[in-house]
């Protein structure tokens, strides 16, 4: 066999083994999903009624609450950004990182300094390299993440709304996540957690139909908000857990099918430039032996 044709088959046997590596990514990646996606079904549900509850307890009181009361003059805003721990998972990351740049960008315009909090090691990755501050931290939960993740993750920024304008304090809560909407689509989103609009929780039941309910608070408004709000910011952010590690696991799966269908079509590629090596080696030795058999029967014709 010909150096070049030795080339190409070492060439393939690489590839070969990397297209296993992939496949079994892309495999591994196809189960997890679809776990991920019944564990955001089962939380989503919770999340939406414990939202539209303390909407509706919030509106049928007249307590000014700490976590509900928009401040008249917001100066600095917390931003909860959910990344990944790890990569092959095409633009997941830089997508929802970017969609919390165009936040950063926006709050800072409007005169308000932004504390980031970031989950995942790729956002922590990209603020170190920029030499950014990050207020806080945390990772190796990212494929998949519990309930308690998501209490330790809402502690540190619940007691940040409730200093206000202490020091450390924030007048805003805002998370950015990537929501799963289907296998092939995941899109990017910033939602404001705190304070809760009021506003919008009664439009969206006014367009639902729902009369909104009369309520007695015992022992009082202020200790049932205070007992709900936590409890309402925990599973919204367990719940954007939930979403963006179903749509990692479908970004990677869709990466690998990509990467394992790239190197099927490079196999095949390197499989014809091997053949036609070998063709051409196989016709240089014919022509050899052709023209070696020449010229001994040439010599043999001149000796007689």
């Amino acid at each position: 066999m010909g150096a070049q044709a030795k080339v190409y088959k070492r060439r393939i046997k690489s590839v070969s083994a990397t297209k296993k590596i992939t496949k079994a990514m892309e495999m591994i990646a196809a189960s997890r999903v679809v776990k991920a996606q019944r564990r955001v079904a089962a939380s989503t549900p919770y999340a939406t009624e414990l939202t539209r509850a303390v909407g509706a307890v919030a509106k049928g009181s007249t307590t000014q609450h700490a976590l509900t009361t928009e401040s008249e003059n917001p100066t600095r805003a917390a931003v909860l950004l959910i990344t990944s721990d790890r990569g092959l998972a095409g633009g997941y990351s830089s997508n929802v990182i970017k969609a919390a740049e165009e936040l950063t960008e926006r709050l800072t315009r409007e005169g308000k300094e932004v504390d980031a909090y970031i989950v995942g090691r790729k956002g922590v990755a990209y603020y170190s390299f920029r030499e950014r501050k990050v207020t806080e931290s945390w990772g190796g939960f990212t494929d998949s993440p519990t309930y308690a993740d998501a209490k330790k993750i809402a502690g540190p920024l619940i007691e940040a709304v409730l200093k206000a304008t202490a020091e450390g304090g924030v007048d805003e809560l805002h998370i950015v996540f990537t929501e799963f909407v289907s296998m092939l689509t995941q899109t990017p989103v910033q939602d404001r957690l705190l304070p809760l609009s009021l506003q919008e929780t009664a439009e969206e039941q006014e367009k639902k139909g729902e009369i909104l309910p009369l309520f007695d608070f015992e022992p009082s408004a202020e200790d049932v908000l205070d007992a709900l709000l936590p409890r309402y910011v925990e599973a919204r952010i367990y719940n954007a857990l939930l979403q963006a590690a179903a749509s990692k696991h479908a970004a990677t799966r869709r990466a690998m099918k990509s990467a394992t269908d790239n190197a099927d079509e490079l196999i095949k590629s390197l499989t014809r430039l091997a053949n036609a090596a070998r063709q051409a080696d196989i016709t240089q030795e014919i022509s050899e032996i052709v023209g070696g058999a020449s010229a001994l029967a040439d010599a043999s014709a001149g000796s007689d």
